[in-house]
């Protein structure tokens, strides 16, 4: 494909897309020929139909040949971004549209919004689709497994130390409305192709997009207009509640608001949702309590490794009104016993991680108590995943994985690789550099099958590495499924 077939195929493809009206392929091509620096231009006689990594990488190794930019990955994103924003349509004419769906449905608004996202090479389908994922059964429900491929691990204390750093630079920060159409640079992605939906949630100014990263379907941000830090408090309960209205297919959680238990990005408040139902929804309440004063709410703790509190009522305030109940008092809790501390030095411990939606009609609120002291032994975090589970997990377990779906590190899809063949041939896992991390692992998982080969190590890789993470939510749980854990759970729900 030459350089001109590669810049009308794209117009083609941002006409059938629908980015692009075809009453601008001439001023789209022209804006095309402005960013490749092309002063001539011959219409090819066909247009050659390409998946659109192919169009943009002709594009991109021309430009990268005439010195228009660096040839590596984040130039080359920087580039084609720029490409793209010539197909795309302004923000508002995107608005007009969503609420024009929206006039139909919710489900209507977001599907198109969705796949502009993901037209606009927004979110990179060619990459999304490299992520390994699969399923494993547990006892709380089967889990979803995936190795990301398209973003690098992060290391626990550096997402707790930004949230104390000195905010500067423009846009401060990924989630900040003023990335929308933002060129980008080499520390800061480029966002000419993104575009923003103004949502109001508890009577102040949200924006709704969808992550690039797409974990799971429709995976949405939804994010404060202004600047400032996560913060869980009654709030919170009302804007999720408020973004659940609006939209009644999609759920909406909040990760905490500590380091550690936190998310990757505690200084923008946002939530993330999307229309997807994980195993944690689908858990059931496995001891049904009664909170005095709620009695007319339906409440228990859930079937799932991790501590959950959830309640359900058609009356959404009545919700509000016990979530912000139960928040408080968790706040203040100490039970030496179960080795949760409110506080120590002055630094508090405890959060919640809540998660909203709406089930047949019913509105429903999990939350995921968290505690986020550390120890010499467990300097990471007591509830936080064990040093022996490191070597397939290390991150904080925020709000995605709290709900059931691992996101493990790139690492593992070149390890596990290895592992395998090492496994296979028989050979010494603790006299490899790169697998003596797993090998302990390995050895334990390997004694409990009669039979190990070519035809089921894949499968069995697969299910050890769920089960793994079934043992991360297990860590992460403040009060775990034994029966002191059960009667110290139930000794905080005493005290409501």
């Amino acid at each position: 494909m030459t350089v001109y077939e590669a810049i009308a195929a794209l117009v083609q493809y941002g006409i059938d897309t629908g980015l692009t009206p075809e009453c601008e392929r001439i001023y789209t091509t022209n804006q095309l020929l402005e960013i490749m620096q092309l002063d001539d231009y011959e219409e090819p006689a066909e247009t050659t139909a390409a998946p659109l990594e192919e169009i943009l990488d002709v594009l991109l190794a021309d430009a990268c040949s005439r010195g228009l930019t660096q040839d590596s990955v984040v130039y080359r994103d920087l580039f084609d971004t720029k490409l793209m924003n010539a197909l795309m349509p302004r923000p508002s004419q995107v608005r007009e549209a969503f609420w024009k769906e929206y006039k139909e449905s919710p489900e209507k608004a977001t599907e198109y919004f969705y796949k502009l996202s993901q037209d606009s090479n927004y979110i990179r389908r060619y990459r999304v689709c490299k992520d390994m994922k699969w399923m494993t059964s547990t006892e709380y429900g089967d889990l979803d497994i995936t190795i990301n491929l398209s973003k690098p691990e992060k290391d626990p204390k550096a997402i707790a130390a930004a949230r104390t750093q000195k905010q500067s630079g423009y846009p401060k920060c990924l989630l900040c409305i003023q990335n929308e159409g933002y060129a980008g640079r080499v520390n800061h992605p480029a966002r000419q192709n993104h575009r923003i939906i103004p949502i109001t949630i508890n009577q102040s100014q949200w924006g709704f997009q969808y992550s690039p990263y797409v974990y799971y379907n429709e995976h949405c941000i939804v994010f404060c207009g202004e600047h400032s830090p996560m913060k869980i408090d009654r709030s919170t309960f009302v804007k999720l509640f408020d973004f659940v209205g609006q939209f009644p297919h999609y759920f909406l959680g909040s990760n905490a608001d500590l380091p550690i238990v936190g998310g990757s990005i505690l200084t923008h408040d946002h939530f993330q949702g999307g229309h997807y139902e994980f195993a944690m929804a689908k858990a059931p309440i496995e001891t049904p309590v009664t909170i005095p004063g709620y009695e007319d709410v339906e409440a228990g703790i859930v079937k799932w490794p991790m501590s959950v509190i959830r309640i359900r009522h058609n009356d959404r305030e009545r919700l509000i009104d016990l979530a912000d109940h139960i928040l408080k008092a968790w706040r203040g809790y100490t039970d030496e016993e179960s080795f949760i501390f409110a506080e120590t030095d002055g630094e508090p411990h405890n959060t919640i991680t809540p998660i909203a939606r709406k089930k047949d009609g019913i509105f429903e609120l999990d939350l995921v108590l968290r505690n986020n002291i550390t120890t010499p032994e467990h300097p990471l975090g007591v509830y936080h995943p064990h040093e022996k589970l490191h070597h397939i997990k290390r991150e904080n377990i925020g709000l995605i994985e709290v709900m059931g779906l691992a996101v493990l590190p790139s690492r593992l899809k070149g390890e596990l690789s290895a592992l395998k063949e090492a496994i296979l041939a028989g050979k010494n896992l603790h006299e490899d550099e790169v697998l003596a991390k797993h090998a302990d692992w390995a050895e334990e998982f390997m004694a409990s099958y009669d039979k190990i080969d070519e035809s089921n190590i894949d499968a069995i890789l697969q299910d050890e590495v769920g089960k793994v993470f079934a043992q991360v939510l297990e860590d992460a749980g403040v009060y775990k499924r034994t029966e002191s854990g059960r009667e110290g759970f139930l000794r905080f729900i005493g005290t409501l």
